[in-house]
């Protein structure tokens, strides 16, 4: 079975040589927009979100990520026989690795002339979605969300060294990174409010 890293960044430190460290390994490169656009003009192979999903990148690109090939892509429980039969047969491609973080919300917060609508808009929807059901599906999905985790996680993959306490260490980074950021926002939504 082909195994498939999905790639999403805002903050895009280090991500081409990392992207090159998973296709010298023989994962293909899924990825978005401007993520998408870098990796392609470093010569790193990709396959366009779209091509997956079926869809385009749509209403400004709110609308790339989430859709039932993506999720269940990253969802599926591969010890799950079924699963991976119902997999098969719908088309769906094991999505092993997600790669992601989110708009970078505190920043334009942060950012004194950013209007209330730019702000509103710098929240990240499809990323902590994907990040969500990686993390959830540790143990067969690494989540990575922070750009100095590269060097470490391409390490171990070369290596084939991929444990399941490394596992668990990046779901649980994951799931705190998606808990600041949706703080961040309730943070701002709530100002000078209550």
């Amino acid at each position: 079975m082909s195994r498939y890293a999905l790639i999403s960044v805002s903050d895009k430190t280090g991500i081409v040589d990392f992207a090159r460290t998973l296709t010298k390994l023989g994962i293909n490169i899924i990825s978005t927009g401007g993520t998408a656009k870098a990796l392609t003009e470093a010569g790193i192979p990709v396959i366009p979100i779209q091509k997956i999903t079926g869809n385009p990148e749509s209403f400004g690109g709110r609308m790339k990520t989430i859709s039932f090939q993506i999720e269940a892509g990253i969802l599926f429980d591969r010890e799950n026989r079924e699963h991976r039969k119902e997999a098969k047969n719908l088309g769906i491609k094991s999505i092993d690795i997600v790669i992601c973080n989110f708009y970078p919300f505190e920043e334009t917060v942060k950012n004194g002339r950013a209007t209330r609508k730019d702000v509103i808009e710098s929240i990240d929807v499809g990323g902590p979605t994907m990040v969500r059901a990686a993390a959830k599906n540790h143990r067969s999905v690494l989540v990575i969300v922070d750009p100095s985790d590269y060097q470490e996680i391409g390490r171990a993959l070369t290596q084939n060294k991929i444990t399941d306490k490394l596992r668990e260490r990046l779901a649980a980074k994951a799931f705190g990174h998606m808990s600041y950021y949706d703080a961040q926002i309730a943070r701002y939504l709530t100002k000078d409010r209550f």
